[in-house]
């Protein structure tokens, strides 16, 4: 039956304010009951009248309302302007998305369809444009709902519930996936029909010609991919307008929580999808009898980057001889170099992205592929066993076999880097003979002879730089080749230029994991129990680096309490090793024996691979340790310019060990001295089962239900230790954990957390965490908007919002380690870790479960399929904890960037030039910086008509001309630091501070002995490194992410 227009309209307005009007209380309802939104498949009667009116009714032939604000009201709040400026936006962007939707069908699928003759047969044309019109009614629905919304917005102000009902539904993701999934077959097809068929091509270019916008039909069917991360930035905009306590704000982040979800599962859709269309493209160019096309079809590959690099190829003196581009693929366990080879008309790349054929020049298996770096020492490779020929040249160079030298360009950097070192130790003693002179010399003294050092320190640390920017982007790999006629290996080397810094980076980082990846422990690290116990990719998960004992001496039986890790600066790390090693810095490890002694021991990570660098007996064990990182200098500027007036005062970063005796130890993390800076008891000598610190308090609980807070203090030393700390009630019981949140601290006592001001510490409010008496809150982590806790009992896991204290989720961990753990009725959370979009669970039976989280500022609530590690520990998980460190933001900056820093700083307005940008990361860097300098000058005769550069320590004039000429009575006045290394030191660009952080990170978990699970489903495990009772730390590294 048709309805009529009127009844159309009327169905349709039912069918978006039903799914709308309750939109927010039904997400509720379905967290509550942890289903998640996107595998939810809505019964028949809770959506039947939305789902007729979306089957039955055109929405394209009828025009919905144009959502409309009215004028604005007198009396609003600027953050009410701001957001009634947001929603404009939205619904700007929203009635563009329709119409860009609506221009697909309208002046492409349907002309194509009733074209005679066809130029797009009717099966490529529904292949084309699969979705587009399934997509179109979703919007439409939503556009309906938006402009009811919208007319009632000064009276509601509400829009984050019509984005969740919208937008949660498993239709959306069903209709989006086809989309993505199918956007690879489309282009392939519009390809191919524009190479073969010309009525096709001229179809294409008259519909861009008429175009208001000129826009491509690429270019509209791309923007269903980039719809949602427009979404998300828009509601990101309109959360940070949205003040606590606003009716709109949880339902903002819900919403912030599905979209985000939402986007990341069509990301990884379409990166999939991609994959599979690279490794097709491969495969065609190989031939079909030989044994790579038999490893890529199959179906063991995966491809983990892939990139269009330049192969450079050098002559013996360091010339470039010749440079190609070609498509690097890495695989999960191989490594493929092809040629590229574009054919056909290059008019057709403007309509729609070309794409290449390939030509496979080599192949090799990964473990055997080297990066070497310049100036990296020989201890890479086996010099003496290999020789080294040039990828590229036809033969080995004979005088660089006979020298076991390469010399591949910035090599000679480096040998001339070895040439001024040499000079320099020449130039020293010559220094030492003028200063036994008798006569004083104008020309002829120790400040001219100073002044020569000088100058080659900085030639020296020009050098450097020079060999630091042919790393940045020069990827070098040692390959196997084919043995000579005596059967000695000769390896040859392959330079590929990378096109940015961060690009070799990633390469140097995704070629290290995928060697790790391939280790047995790693083959397979993960498992996916949703899908039939499907094993994970490694390399897309935490891939396990090592495992090693906590603790030096075995024979004490000592237990793990707790581990922090302390972040240093290595400003000596080499590029390689930024992207390879684990996060730099200290892991602090306690623990101790129960009634006996505690111990500690300090891990340097500054190596290949974790090594104990010191360890030192307490008095007591070890049960909870803080790392408090260095305050903020604009903090309390009067902290700043005391530490400036005397370096000796300010505060470094520390350690605080919390022990069973009662005693709170405060220790310098700078280096490996542990010098004890202060110490206290806690009151009544209660032991100290968690510390926290904020901006204002050094927080501990105690063993008998008191938190007792320490005032900032001034000086070296953070935290006031010897007055009586203020002491507060919070419970009978003992307070298990504390949370520092931004304006509030969480602390449990028993299953009731009580929420306290940061500042004042007065209590706002408390709430029951669980309903039974006898369980306690133990865990608790931060991510977004939300807590997740563990308990002392139980295997569930529930999330809390941070600001209404609503109960949001509940997980049961135990569903997801049945089949690791058959016949296992009861477990426990030991310890809990939220990173990078990943919420990692420890248990009481050794298993670590890894479960996806939103990253945003959204709410935390679990919106995947989880994970469960199969490498564990024999006993409990007693940690979980995390690594990082950021990598320095000048190594990502290219040559360009560098040549045009100079200028930039010349364009910045009078008074800013010359300031030098803080390095808040780099305590010596502040140090440095505050050094006085002292002043030299006398005359120096004009030797410019010499050969060779200038020998001084002033950077060269520039050869324009714009600078004055060096004349014979020119008088040099020089500031130098009193460290020379200072002053050569490159200058931070500005730019380089708003430039996204590269963060490299680690995760680490302590507990009894080492578990590979495998054998519980068959296989084979792997024999324990270590005793079963023995404490032991395992390692896993996280890729960057980049």
């Amino acid at each position: 039956m048709y309805l009529s227009a009127f009844a159309q309209m009327t169905q349709l307005m039912k069918a978006a304010k039903s799914g709308t009007k309750d939109g927010l209380e039904k997400t509720r309802m379905a967290v509550m009951r942890k289903v998640s939104f996107l595998h939810r498949k809505d019964v028949l009667g809770d959506s039947e009248e939305e789902d007729m009116g979306l089957l039955e009714v055109s929405v394209s032939d009828i025009k919905p309302p144009a959502p409309e604000l009215g004028p604005m009201p007198d009396g609003l709040s600027p953050q009410q302007v701001v957001r009634r400026h947001i929603l404009g936006s939205i619904v700007q962007s929203e009635g563009s998305y329709v119409e860009s939707l609506k221009r697909i069908l309208q002046d492409y699928r349907n002309p194509l369809m009733e074209m005679e003759p066809k130029a797009l047969s009717a099966r490529k044309c529904q292949v084309v444009f699969f979705r587009v019109k399934e997509i179109l009614h979703c919007h439409s629905m939503f556009q309906i709902a938006l402009s009811s919304r919208v007319a009632e917005w000064d009276s509601t102000e509400k829009i984050g519930d019509l984005f969740v009902a919208s937008f949660s539904k498993s239709m959306v993701l069903d209709v989006y996936s086809d989309y993505v999934n199918n956007f690879t077959s489309a282009m392939s097809i519009i390809k191919k029909a524009c190479l073969t068929k010309p009525a096709f091509l001229e179809f294409l270019k008259r519909r861009q010609v008429c175009s208001p916008d000129r826009v491509t039909l690429y270019g509209l069917m791309v923007k269903p991919i980039q719809r949602f991360p427009q979404f998300i930035l828009l509601l990101q905009d309109m959360l940070k307008n949205t003040p606590r306590g606003h009716p709109d704000r949880l339902s903002l982040q819900l919403a912030l929580t599905e979209l985000e979800t939402l986007a990341e599962k069509l990301n990884e859709q379409k990166r999939l999808a991609d994959q599979v269309a690279e490794i097709q493209q491969l495969t065609k160019s190989v031939s079909d009898r030989s044994s790579l096309n038999k490893l890529l079809t199959s179906g063991q590959r995966q491809l983990l980057l892939c990139e269009t690099l330049t192969e450079t190829v050098y002559g013996d003196r360091g010339q470039l001889i010749k440079s190609k581009e070609r498509r690097v693929f890495l695989l999960n366990d191989m490594l493929v170099c092809a040629n590229i080879n574009f054919k056909g008309q290059l008019e057709i790349s403007s309509l729609v992205p070309l794409g290449p054929k390939y030509v496979v020049k080599w192949n090799t298996a990964l473990p055997q592929v080297q990066v070497v770096e310049v100036g990296q020492d020989g201890g890479a490779y086996d010099k003496d066993n290999v020789l080294i020929q040039h990828a590229g040249a036809k033969k080995a160079s004979a005088s660089g076999q006979a020298q076991n030298k390469v010399y591949l360009g910035p090599p000679r950097l480096f040998q001339e880097l070895q040439d001024l070192q040499k000079d320099l130790a020449v130039v020293e003693q010559i220094t030492l003979l003028i200063s036994t002179l008798h006569g004083t010399y104008q020309n002829l003294n120790m400040a001219v002879a100073q002044d020569w050092c000088l100058a080659l320190q900085r030639l020296m640390r020009v050098k450097e730089e020079e060999i630091h920017s042919a790393n940045k982007c020069r990827l070098r790999l040692l390959l196997p080749g084919k043995p000579d006629k005596s059967g000695r290996p000769i390896s040859f080397m392959v330079v590929f230029i990378t096109p940015n810094p961060l690009s070799k980076i990633s390469w140097v980082n995704r070629l290290h994991l995928a060697k790790i990846g391939l280790r047995e422990e790693n083959q397979p690290g993960w498992l996916c129990p949703d899908e039939d116990k499907k094993s994970k990719a490694p390399f897309w998960c935490p891939i396990l680096a090592c495992c090693v004992p906590a603790f030096s001496s075995r024979a004490l039986s000592l237990q793990l309490g707790a581990l922090v890790h302390s972040p240093v600066s290595c400003p000596l790390l080499g590029f390689s090793a930024v992207s390879t090693s684990l996060p730099q810095g200290y892991l602090w490890v306690g623990g101790g024996q129960e009634g006996a002694g505690g111990q500690v021991e300090i891990f340097s990570l500054n190596r290949p691979s974790p090594r104990t660098v010191k360890s030192f007996p307490l008095a007591a064990p070890v049960l909870c340790m803080e790392y408090i990182p260095e305050p903020e200098e604009d903090a309390e500027s009067g902290d700043a310019s005391r530490a400036a007036a005397d370096p000796s005062a300010a505060a470094h970063p520390t350690i605080c060990l919390g022990l069973q005796d009662g005693s709170i130890l405060l220790y310098g993390s700078v280096d490996t001295g542990t010098q004890c800076l202060a110490t206290c008891r806690s009151p009544g000598l209660q032991p100290v089962l968690c510390l926290r610190h904020s901006p204002f308090h050094l927080l501990a609980g105690l063993q008998d239900g008191t938190l007792a807070a320490y005032p900032r203090a001034s000086g070296g030393v953070l935290w006031d230790l010897e007055s009586p700390p203020v002491c507060l009630t919070v419970g009978p019981g003992p307070i298990r954990t504390l949370l520092s949140l931004e304006d509030a601290v969480w602390a449990s006592c028993g299953p009731r957390v009580t929420v306290l001001d940061a500042t004042t510490l007065q209590t706002q409010q408390s709430f029951e965490a669980h309903q039974d008496e006898a369980v306690s809150v133990t865990h608790m982590v931060k991510a977004g908007s939300g807590v997740w806790m563990a308990f002392s009992s139980g295997s569930s896991i529930r999330l809390f919002h941070t600001e209404t204290l609503e109960h949001l989720q509940e997980i049961n961990i135990a569903t997801r380690t049945t089949f690791l753990l058959p016949g296992q009725k009861h477990l426990c959370v030991t310890s809990l870790l939220i990173c990078q979009g990943l919420l990692w669970v420890g248990t009481d039976q050794g298993v670590i479960v890894l479960l996806p989280v939103p990253r945003l500022e959204g709410i935390p609530k679990i919106t995947g399929k989880g994970m469960v590690s199969l490498n564990g520990h024999c006993g409990p998980v007693a940690f979980l904890a995390v690594a990082t460190s950021i990598l320095a933001p000048d190594i990502l900056r290219s040559d360009q960037e560098e040549a045009e820093g100079p200028r930039a700083e010349e364009d910045k307005p009078d008074g800013q030039a010359h300031e030098p940008v803080p390095v808040p990361d780099s305590h010596v860097g502040r140090e440095l910086t505050r050094k006085k300098g002292i002043l030299l000058q006398y005359r120096l005769r004009s030797t410019a008509h010499l050969p060779g550069p200038l020998l001084s320590m002033r950077e060269p004039v520039p050869a324009d001309g714009s600078a004055l000429e060096h004349s014979e009575e020119d008088g040099s006045i020089y500031e130098m630091a009193d460290d020379p290394d200072v002053w050569v030191r490159s200058r931070p660009c500005a730019r380089d501070a708003h430039r996204k952080e590269i963060c490299s990170v680690a995760i680490i978990s302590g507990g009894q002995g080492y578990r590979n699970f495998g054998g519980a489903l068959g296989g084979s495990g792997r024999p324990a490194p270590c005793g079963e009772t023995d404490s032991t730390l395992l390692i896993w590294q996280v890729p960057l992410m980049l």
